[in-house]
């Protein structure tokens, strides 16, 4: 029987140190969430959907990228430079179409759908003292539509087009995010604003505790005219103060999107998690209250990735 001696047994306890050493670590994966303005809603739960994976992921790293919001995420999906991000449905379709007035050059062919979440709400909201009250109002007012060829000024132009308008009505437009069009309403130097958000968006709440605000219809038959994407709904009484009202609006349907070199177990755990941490969500925004597992397919305007295809058979979904 032979028996290794100290300086031998030394010796093969560091050789095999140093090849421990060696072995390929577990490559880390990267998530980065494309969002939004930090003064809308896309944010805030970017930041609360980045915290989740973190937390139960294995081996991921995180991070929240602020963004101009639906066109330009779609396009950074595309491009590579982002593993999960949110869209409006209306932008989603159009960029699997390739529409180049909307902003892509080419169909975006490596999208691919994770899950439907909350709807957008059109929100159009004035100054009391600008005096309007109807969209025929907006008409010789100065007026913001979202930054240039977002996902809010895409359905800015959209449902004024239906209503008979177009910019060219207005005295001034303005194509800015919401926070920098609330402080231009603030000091009267713009009468109205449109945005596309979740209810009680951090931008129109803090324009509403700054001055006395007017939150403008847009009518049914307007969103019978407008067809899918967009659905006739309601903005609550009290959503905003001095809101004493409900108010007939439109909206879209919010998507979270990936692209097809995301590994499908990275899509499948981002899906999985999503729906299995809905309360943490929601802390980040109350709009993740609308986020529910039974629509998540609904209305999906592109492929679903495979990873996500695998947690909803899981749940016996198709």
């Amino acid at each position: 029987m032979a028996f290794l001696t100290r300086k031998s047994f030394i010796g093969l306890a560091a050789a095999g140190a140093v090849a421990l050493s060696m072995a390929p670590a577990k490559a880390e994966q990267f998530i980065n969430v494309l969002t939004g303005g930090q003064s809308g809603v896309y944010y805030p739960l970017g930041v609360g959907l980045s915290k989740i994976y973190a937390e139960k992921i294995p081996d991921v790293r995180t991070q929240v990228q602020s963004t101009k919001a639906s066109v330009e995420n779609l396009n950074l999906l595309q491009q590579g430079k982002g593993e999960i991000g949110f869209a409006l449905g209306d932008s989603v379709k159009l960029a699997v179409e390739g529409d180049a007035e909307a902003g892509f050059k080419a169909p975006l062919d490596k999208l691919r759908g994770i899950a439907a979440i909350y709807p957008n709400f059109i929100q159009i909201v004035a100054s009391k003292e600008s005096g309007i009250k109807t969209l025929a109002d907006l008409k010789g007012k100065r007026v913001s539509v979202g930054a240039a060829k977002s996902g809010t000024e895409l359905n800015a132009r959209k449902i004024f087009e239906t209503a008979g308008m177009s910019y060219d009505d207005f005295e001034k437009t303005e194509y800015l995010p919401f926070a920098e069009s609330v402080e231009l309403i603030k000091n009267r130097q713009l009468d109205a604003t449109l945005q596309s958000a979740g209810l009680g968006v951090a931008s129109i709440k803090d324009l509403a505790t700054s001055v006395d605000i007017q939150m403008v219809a847009v009518p049914e038959d307007i969103a019978s005219q407008l067809g899918a994407p967009y659905v006739a709904e309601t903005i609550p009484a009290g959503t905003y103060a001095g809101q004493e009202g409900d108010v007939q609006t439109v909206a879209v349907v919010n998507f979270l999107i990936t692209n097809s070199d995301v590994p499908d177990e990275i899509a499948y755990e981002m899906t999985k998690q999503l729906f299995e941490n809905l309360p943490e969500l929601e802390a980040a925004h109350n709009a993740a209250a609308k986020i529910k597992l039974e629509n998540a397919l609904s209305g999906m305007p592109l492929p679903v990735h495979p990873g996500a295809e695998k947690y909803y058979a899981e749940k016996g979904m198709k």
